[in-house]
């Protein structure tokens, strides 16, 4: 990866609905070529996904929490069931005292309770910690530097 495919990369970041022409200038490549760069990061999975960075709370989401999952058994199979709760965005099997860090958004606090009911029915778990954020300072992509 050089140079270009970093720029790219953070154009795309900033925002990735531009046109190509519009990316291929900010880098100093034609259009094409700029397609082409595009296409051969998606290829080699440097681009996993094109998105949208909306706003949670916009959408009555706006409970922010980080939840410790306690375990008494190795829960590096049990992806498929955290992934079974939509309200969970992430999931990882984590070092330390607690097995998995999950981030979960609901609407209230009732439904992260709720959430946290369905956490003690994944086979395996045998507590959580969750705490609630109470305000993000921000959030930042990966750095293509």
């Amino acid at each position: 990866m050089d140079d270009i495919d970093r720029a790219l990369i953070a154009e795309l970041q900033r925002d990735a609905g531009q046109a190509y022409a519009a990316l291929g200038k900010a880098v100093g490549l034609s259009a094409g070529a700029a397609h082409e760069r595009v296409r051969k990061l998606r290829e080699r999975g440097v681009i996993r996904h094109t998105t949208v960075d909306v706003d949670p709370a916009a959408l009555g989401q706006g409970v922010l929490a980080f939840v410790m999952v306690d375990s008494s058994a190795w829960m590096g199979d049990a992806a498929a069931s955290f992934a079974a709760i939509p309200e969970i965005q992430e999931a990882h099997i984590i070092a330390g005292a607690a097995s998995v860090l999950v981030k979960v958004r609901t609407a209230t606090t009732e439904q992260l309770q709720h959430v946290l009911r369905r956490l003690y029915a994944i086979e395996g778990v045998s507590g959580t910690q969750a705490t609630v954020v109470l305000e993000t300072f921000f959030e930042r992509p990966v750095s293509a530097d």
